[in-house]
């Protein structure tokens, strides 16, 4: 079946031709796609304890491409220049949940790979400067006009500018140029340099990223986590025997060594239940799992007579979700790093969980009648991975 998103192409030949391999221009893959937030809206929640956020001036600051980090104040922007200025907000999706469905048209990827969306605001001329991304990134213009220019010039360290908060190449040779306009999106692979300007005031740019861990830090996390659930063993040799030179590491040392630290490996239950828990970790210090937990607990009636009235639930955008199909019989939800078993009647509850962020009353009222299937969802609300709109 074709995607319109990516210009009526089919997922799998998006995937096999352009994914990880080379950037893609779709235009109008949004058509009528219209921003839900004012420039001061997006402001005020740039100012928000809870918000990451940052303000970028390329020119008028303390230095040529000075990073402010938020939470911001209305004194931040009451002097901003009226020129080469950025603001970025991440997450925006957990904070506007209507904006989080339009992840859901991205449902080609696995969730656990996605990262955020985070929105670009600009007036004329602003800009992050050029510069590579480590991870895949689809580039969806707002409002406004941007010009992308890209090139595939290799970048090591030694080409960007030196004691800056941003990665910005010092020299940039663009090798194609194009300027978005509201609904087109442009798809760029890890490490395709990428300098993106404003051409008027008001330009809106949402960033889909996706996330790409090195490979250092999954062995810290697979670590931390086999030493956490390992009882520690000393280094023993009752087999040690008599050596000439006191001073020499010899070569059954080595070996036992080597045991020692291979007996941090696991089987591949333990790796998945290691992975579903470091993918479905919170983002950082501004995620919280518990932001949307009620103050008051609910009984079942209650609950059920609740989401009748308030229509339906929406699954929260402050945790990540994420499930593995242990067999038949059982299946493993991990939400914010946390692992939860689902068996019998309600292992289907991984799959309807993680599918949808938004659950409809008339969707609902069927599944009521399956044992537990009730319970379940009240803990999650109890738990605030999910919640009644407002």
């Amino acid at each position: 079946m074709t995607n319109p998103l990516l210009g009526d192409r089919e997922a799998q030949s998006f995937l096999r031709d352009y994914w990880q391999k080379k950037p893609l221009l779709i235009r109008q893959a949004l058509p009528g796609f219209e921003v839900p937030f004012s420039p001061e809206e997006l402001a005020g929640l740039a100012c928000e304890s809870d918000v990451e956020s940052r303000l970028i001036l390329e020119k008028d600051g303390a230095h040529p491409w000075q990073v402010k980090h938020g939470p911001l104040s209305e004194e931040d922007f009451a002097h901003l220049p009226e020129t080469h200025w950025t603001l970025l907000v991440q997450e925006i999706n957990r904070h506007l949940p209507e904006l989080a469905l339009l992840l859901d048209r991205f449902r080609f990827v696995p969730h656990w790979r996605l990262d955020d969306l985070m929105v670009s605001y600009a007036p004329k001329h602003g800009s992050v400067g050029p510069h590579i991304d480590e991870y895949d990134v689809f580039l969806i213009q707002g409002a406004g006009k941007r010009r992308w220019q890209i090139s595939h010039q290799p970048v090591g360290p030694e080409d960007l500018i030196p004691d800056l908060a941003l990665r910005i190449m010092k020299e940039f040779k663009p090798e194609q140029d194009w300027v978005l306009e509201p609904g087109d999106m442009l798809y760029l692979p890890p490490r395709v340099a990428h300098y993106g300007v404003a051409q008027d005031n008001d330009c809106m740019t949402f960033s889909v990223g996706f996330r790409a861990p090195t490979r250092n830090q999954l062995w810290e996390h697979f670590i931390d986590y086999a030493l956490e659930k390992q009882a520690d063993v000393r280094y023993t040799d009752p087999d040690l025997s008599w050596q000439q030179h006191p001073g020499e590491i010899g070569a059954e040392a080595i070996a036992h060594v080597q045991a020692l630290l291979e007996s941090l490996r696991h089987d591949r239950q333990s790796l998945q239940a290691w992975f579903g828990r470091f993918v479905t970790e919170p983002r950082g210090p501004f995620s919280s799992g518990t932001e949307l937990a009620p103050e008051k607990a609910l009984t079942l009636t209650q609950f059920l007579k609740e989401l009748q009235a308030q229509e339906g639930l929406w699954r929260s955008e402050a945790v990540r979700f994420a499930y593995i199909r242990e067999n038949e019989e059982t299946t493993t939800l991990f939400i914010d790093g946390q692992a939860y078993p689902l068996s019998g009647s309600i292992q289907f509850m991984a799959e309807w969980l993680t599918d949808q962020r938004h659950f409809h009353f008339e969707q609902i009222q069927p599944l009521l009648k399956i044992t537990g299937f009730g319970e379940q969802l009240l803990n999650w609300y109890h738990a605030g991975y999910v919640y009644f709109p407002e």
